[in-house]
């Protein structure tokens, strides 16, 4: 049986004294990505034993309002992209994207 590969990603988060987020710096170096700042994360992992999603959510003080709301566009996005290669999907995929489009109007990202 051949040896399996592992892979790590690593995500480091600088707190303030009241346990805030000041910085966020990840690193995958299968990825070629070595300890990268970045201003927002939403990590999600399926609990396939209790049948539900864990989430951590996390932005620096620093991230602009017009910022996160184009990260949190661009995240619906890729969600739906997600859904579409995962399920195959069709239809709901476009309801997805119709509310992306929806949601970048309203918030005039477009």
């Amino acid at each position: 049986m051949a040896e399996l590969h592992t892979s790590e990603i690593t995500l480091t988060v600088g707190l303030d004294e009241n346990r805030v987020p000041e910085t966020l710096n990840w690193s995958a170096q299968d990825g070629g990505v070595d300890n990268e700042e970045a201003k927002a994360m939403l990590l999600s992992v399926w609990d396939s034993k209790n049948k539900e999603s864990l989430k951590i959510d996390l932005w620096t003080k620093d991230m602009p309002v017009d910022e996160m709301k184009i990260f949190f566009h661009q995240t619906l996005v890729s969600l739906s992209d997600t859904f579409m290669k995962a399920t195959q999907d069709e239809k709901m995929t476009a309801q997805m994207k119709d509310f992306c489009a929806y949601f970048a109007e309203k918030l005039e990202l477009r």
